[in-house]
């Protein structure tokens, strides 16, 4: 009973560690994806292995960028509070899970087809690489945007096994919005990056100019959802969705407050799952309802 105890015990806190509930973030649009190039419900297999790579890809990307960025979150007051600082999780232990979730996502790629097995060793660089961006450039944030995208554009190849232009539109959408509520985050650490020679849209515009980008990159990524209701043909309810999340949008850019650490948690993280959550709804109501 106590081996049990302590498994869970670790259990939660690597589902801590990697955040396993901003899972929604790149799930649901992954998901809109495989359906629209499925024209429909893909076959059971396919969703089950792009689940599995999904997850485990993204867990061992938050798990390595922990161990990467493990001298910084102890120097930093807001997240020295974290399961690495506080050596609950030791670093051996978090290599581990990095290889094994690696492994694992190769071995879904290679499960669904030939193109997404090849280019699983190229996602893991990709995803990986993001952790050192903030070391040298301001545009980091838009790097984490475009590693979450391939989430979306994996879906499709995993279904068609062939390249396409509307799941590297998603991808794009993605992408902006990931960057924009990312920059909203980092508002929390500007003096902080400054201070330790760490780059970032905040750090380097300050707050107004990182909080002017944040709302330009999310209001392209809603004139690309329109785009999408045009190229996809699609109808109302789809369009209900987006507007929802317009309004949602605003609401996050409106109560942004770099003080509170339980507002920003809010603006950034709990507004953006359901966002991507009424997206994925209306959506798949959108494909199945009206069509």
């Amino acid at each position: 009973m106590q081996m049990i105890n302590k498994f869970v015990h670790k259990t939660k806190m690597f589902g801590e560690l990697v955040m396993f509930s901003h899972t929604l973030f790149s799930l649901p649009f992954a998901i809109i994806s495989m359906i629209w190039a499925a024209g429909g419900i893909p076959s059971w297999r396919v969703m089950l292995w792009s689940l599995v790579a999904l997850v485990a890809a993204r867990n061992g990307a938050n798990a390595f960028n922990r161990l990467a960025d493990l001298k910084f979150d102890a120097a930093n007051p807001r997240t020295a509070n974290r399961h690495m600082p506080r050596k609950l999780l030791l670093s051996r232990e978090v290599h581990v899970f990095v290889i094994v979730n690696f492994a694992i996502f190769i071995l879904a790629a290679g499960m669904l087809n030939l193109l997404c097995l090849v280019l699983s060793p190229v996602a893991v660089v990709l995803i990986c690489s993001y952790s050192y961006t903030k070391r040298f450039t301001w545009l980091c944030h838009l790097y984490l945007g475009f590693t979450i995208a391939s989430a979306p554009i994996g879906a499709w190849f995993a279904v068609t096994g062939q390249f396409a232009i509307i799941p590297f539109i998603i991808g794009t959408v993605v992408m902006l919005w990931i960057a924009g509520f990312d920059i909203i985050y980092a508002t929390q650490d500007i003096e902080f990056d400054r201070n330790t020679g760490l780059f970032s849209i905040p750090g380097v515009f300050g707050l107004k100019g990182a909080l002017l980008i944040s709302r330009s990159l999310h209001g392209i990524m809603v004139m690309l959802l329109v785009s999408l209701y045009v190229i996809q043909g699609l109808g109302w309810l789809y369009l209900t969705g987006i507007i929802i999340s317009m309004l949602l949008l605003a609401t996050e850019h409106r109560i942004i407050k770099p003080s509170s650490r339980k507002v920003m948690n809010l603006a950034s993280y709990n507004l953006n799952q359901v966002i991507s959550m009424t997206i994925l709804f209306f959506t798949l109501a959108d494909q199945f309802l009206l069509r």
